[in-house]
């Protein structure tokens, strides 16, 4: 091995993991460090969908259409802290500039790249983590309660055939013999026939962060404060507990909290925030849900996971760090309880997590300009985990000087750096 393929993974979310396996798969001693658990933060909570249907971004068309709607704050799947949004005013002029036609064919086109090559690269590591039995290939549910609501997604079906993403519509009387449990018809729904979904995506990441442990790979539990380059062109990363960790290349896979790790270069790449909820519930009457489904005008996802049914909110804009705020949560599971037989809470308090969202709905993933041997990968939205896997086959590829298995220069640092 060679003595200076060393590397530094800040990020112990599904795409910190995924980077680190696949830079060890390439022969790097790799050290992964988090101030947690791998898999305990935002990739603990989402709906566990690997979905090439994801290539539609927030910011589409549609977003400028439905604008005038969406900044009266009373919608339930998206919700904005005034203050917050005020606050943002660069950031969001930007997100609205690349819901233009132009711009949202660019990044679906790009994003579509990037979520085939994450479904075939988490196969692998499933394969490989011994963790199969976690997937379910039965698809996930998009449903409409009447035709207004399901012309709104034209565009998207558009976009979809464009790509050659797999669906099928439903009837109302299809969708009940699917999903029995469901007790509320629905006008019409869309079958993402060729999607997969997993169990619980916290496990999963944690069985790849077991993975790398297991074939050698270092796992730190600290707090990364400071970054500074080395004489020597190493990359040393100072914890908040005092201690020194070095390395030939350091990569920067922080979600949500990438720009605190970067603060100390003097870098800063324009980020928002898509917070949102989760609870978990048991079932009345021994009802099951046998894959996730999108109440699209109720504003949720229902999933079925280890620890029970998933309620999921939609985005909540605001400050990373602001206090909780159920009150989407709450009107989700008022508006669930009606078309699904859900039992108690199962936890005390809802999930709260953050998701990290760049003006283009694209990730960084790359070499940081005019800072050789830092690298980046962060900025995922609410696709994290459908696409994690796929970055970290690009970073590789990148890292290590190979022909990208896919367009890299969607993705690169320099458009915000």
């Amino acid at each position: 091995m060679n003595e200076k393929n060393e590397v530094l993974v800040i990020g112990g979310g599904v795409v910190g993991v995924t980077c680190a396996v696949e830079l060890q798969r390439r022969g790097a001693r790799v050290t992964l460090v988090d101030r947690k658990e791998p898999g305990s933060e935002t990739s603990y909570g989402n709906a566990g969908v690997l979905a090439t249907s994801s290539l539609v971004p927030f910011n589409n068309p549609n977003l400028l259409r439905n604008l005038p709607t969406l900044l009266k704050n009373k919608g339930v799947g998206f919700r904005y802290n005034p203050s917050y949004l005020m606050s943002m005013v660069g950031w969001g002029a930007k997100f609205l500039f690349n819901a233009r036609r132009a711009r949202y064919e660019e990044t679906a086109a790009a994003l579509h790249g990037l979520i085939s090559l994450s479904a075939t690269e988490h196969g692998r590591l499933l394969r490989e983590a011994d963790i199969t039995h976690r997937l379910r290939s039965n698809g996930w549910i998009f449903l409409y309660r009447n035709a207004g609501s399901f012309a709104g997604s034209a565009l998207a079906r558009q976009t979809y055939d464009r790509y050659g993403v797999s669906y099928k519509l439903l009837s109302e009387r299809e969708i009940a013999d699917m999903e029995p449990g469901l007790t509320a018809g629905f006008h019409r729904g869309i079958w993402m026939d060729g999607t997969s979904s997993v169990d619980s995506p916290g496990a999963v990441t944690k069985a790849y962060a077991r993975l790398f442990a297991g074939q050698g790979g270092t796992l730190a539990r600290a707090s990364v404060s400071r970054l500074r380059q080395l004489e020597t062109g190493r990359w040393q990363a100072a914890t908040a507990g005092g201690d020194q960790l070095e390395a030939d290349r350091v990569v920067v896979a922080t979600g949500p909290w990438a720009n605190d790790v970067l603060a100390s270069l003097g870098i800063r790449v324009p980020m928002a925030f898509e917070r949102g909820y989760h609870m978990h519930f048991g079932t009345r009457n021994g009802a099951t849900l046998n894959r996730p489904v999108y109440d699209v005008a109720g504003g949720y996802v229902l999933a079925p996971m280890e620890q029970g049914i998933r309620l999921g909110s939609g985005v909540e804009l605001n400050d990373r760090d602001a206090d909780p705020d159920t009150t989407q949560l709450d009107i989700c599971e008022r508006t669930a309880r009606a078309i699904f037989p859900l039992a108690d809470r199962l936890e005390s308090i809802p999930w709260l997590g953050r998701r990290p969202t760049l003006p283009d709905s694209k990730p960084v993933i790359g070499e940081t300009p005019g800072r050789r041997g830092l690298w980046l990968a962060f900025g995922h939205q609410h696709i994290g985990f459908n696409t994690s896997a796929g970055t970290a086959a690009l970073l590789g590829a990148l890292m290590y000087g190979d022909k990208p298995p896919v367009d890299p220069q969607p993705f690169r640092a320099a458009r915000f750096i």
